[in-house]
C-alpha cells in the first residue's frame, strides 16, 4: 500500500467514527510532510456539535493549527474522504495546505473539481496541489450507505 492509500485509510477510519455517531461520514487527516506524521484527525461533527462549520476538513485544520501553534500549514498535506465543499476549500487555501488528497468526488456539493472551483477563482490566494479519486469507491460507498439508511 502506498502512502497515499495509507493516509486515506486513516481518514476513512475517521469517516467510520462519524458514521457510527450518525454524522455524515467524512473523515480527514493532516500529515506533516516533513516527517510523515499524522498531526490531526477529524470527522464531521456538524449535527451533534450543533455547528454548521464543523466539517472534517475544518475540524482537522483547527486541530493542526493548535498543535503547531500557527495559522498556516504550509508543510502539511490534507487527506479527506470526500471532495471538499466551497467552505472547506476556502479554509484549505487560507491555511496554505501544501497538497490536497481526496477520495470520492462530490458532483453536487464539491468546491474543488465541481461547482465553485474555489482554487480557480481570482480571489483565491493559494492553490494546493490536488489529487482526487484516492480510494474513491470505498470513500463513496460509505456515503451511499449512510444516505440510503437515512431514507
Amino acid at each position: 500500500m502506498n502512502n497515499d492509500n495509507y493516509y486515506m485509510e486513516e481518514a476513512y477510519k475517521e469517516a467510520l467514527l462519524a458514521f457510527d455517531k450518525g454524522e455524515v461520514p467524512v473523515g480527514a487527516v493532516i500529515v506533516d510532510c516533513l516527517n510523515g506524521e499524522i498531526i490531526a484527525r477529524a470527522h464531521n461533527s456538524s449535527q451533534f456539535g450543533f455547528d454548521a462549520t464543523a466539517h472534517a476538513e475544518v475540524n482537522a485544520i483547527r486541530s493542526a493549527c493548535k498543535k503547531l501553534e500557527q495559522s498556516r500549514l504550509e508543510n502539511c498535506d490534507l487527506y479527506v474522504t470526500l471532495e471538499p465543499c466551497p467552505m472547506c476549500a476556502s479554509a484549505i487555501a487560507l491555511a496554505r495546505i501544501r497538497r490536497l488528497y481526496f477520495g470520492a468526488y462530490d458532483v453536487k456539493g464539491g468546491g474543488v473539481e465541481h461547482n465553485a472551483r474555489i482554487f480557480e477563482q481570482a480571489s483565491c490566494n493559494h492553490k494546493p496541489e490536488i489529487y482526487g479519486g484516492i480510494c474513491e469507491n470505498k470513500c463513496g460507498q460509505i456515503l451511499k450507505t449512510f444516505f440510503s439508511n437515512c431514507r
